[in-house]
């Protein structure tokens, strides 16, 4: 049977109510944001990012943005000094995101921020969003509502254009005001331009001594997590002094899926990572993950991390 295609529903209470129930059930969905269509599930639900990272075919685990309601909903999750609090002032809502230190009581999943101890964070002003975020009443992670390496989506067309029936409800509200992605600022260095020029921050915030703001490529946020310990991949059993990661048939002393889902691998696997690296073991080992779906993200990850 064909996959049914996804549920465009106009801005409006019912919009926003069936999606809602839909990320309450850990689902996902796409919603306009001022920036771009974004695809969204509660950020800390581990199970709920993971299909994010499957619907996008997502090539690696990046950490992803997460959409909040206000600045205070922003300090429970994450840690403020003086710069932040003055651009969060300034431009919350709006289209900047910060990268913060993660309060260890945030209760965010791991797989969002990529096992960093940062999380890059966002006030959105879009009416959608934030009605969302209100009646979901939940954290969103969210990147762009399109298939990985694609064009971003600014109308919910183009989401259905891109991503069909992995998505199962669209909120329409029409073309986007900005049609780029945020930006993004760590401390005084922009990460990513964006609608929040080089200029507007540096109204807030004066350039560091004997420096310039330093703008990097998309998708170099941060480097990505890594044990401490020596990785091996594609076991079959622990070797000495060892701790197993399994996935399906072979077991380990934690498992990333028993029935071998890599959606649920891949959910589990940066906490699965932390839990082996603080193990009394000197060594880790990891069952050989399906290279399809978000398994070729698990690859991925577990190719960096074995090579660092």
């Amino acid at each position: 049977m064909a996959a049914q295609p996804p549920l465009l529903y106009a801005f409006g209470n019912l919009a926003i109510d069936r999606a809602a129930a839909i990320i309450r059930a850990g689902g996902i969905v796409a919603v306009p944001t001022e920036t771009v269509y974004g695809l969204a599930a509660d950020a800390r639900n581990a199970q709920a990012v993971a299909q994010i990272y499957a619907a996008k075919g997502r090539p690696s685990f990046n950490p992803l943005i997460v959409h909040v309601a206000d600045l205070a909903a922003a300090k429970a999750i994450a840690v403020f000094d003086d710069d932040a609090l003055a651009l969060a002032e300034r431009f919350w809502p709006g289209p900047l995101t910060l990268v913060l230190p993660l309060r260890p009581d945030a209760g965010i999943a791991s797989l969002v921020t990529a096992g960093l101890d940062t999380i890059a964070l966002r006030v959105p002003a879009h009416r959608a969003m934030q009605a969302l975020i209100a009646a979901s009443t939940a954290p969103l992670a969210a990147p762009s509502a399109n298939m990985s390496n694609g064009i971003s989506p600014t109308r919910a067309e183009h989401v259905a254009a891109s991503l069909g029936a992995r998505v199962p409800l669209i909120i329409d509200d029409g073309a986007t005001m900005a049609g780029v992605e945020s930006t993004i600022v760590a401390g005084r260095t922009i990460l990513r331009p964006g609608p929040v020029t080089a200029e507007m921050l540096g109204d807030v915030l004066p350039v560091m001594p004997g420096t310039t703001a330093h703008v990097s490529a998309p998708g170099q946020l941060a480097t990505h997590y890594a044990p401490t310990k020596p990785l091996r991949l594609n076991a079959r059993e622990a070797g000495p002094d060892e701790w197993l990661i399994g996935f399906g048939e072979v077991a380990g002393n934690d498992t990333l899926s028993l029935d071998g889902d890599v959606v649920e691998a891949a959910a589990r696997l940066f906490d699965a990572l932390h839990r082996a690296d603080a193990s009394p073991t000197a060594r880790i080992a990891v069952a050989a993950v399906t290279e399809t779906g978000v398994g070729v993200a698990i690859n991925d990850r577990l190719r960096r991390a074995a090579h660092n």
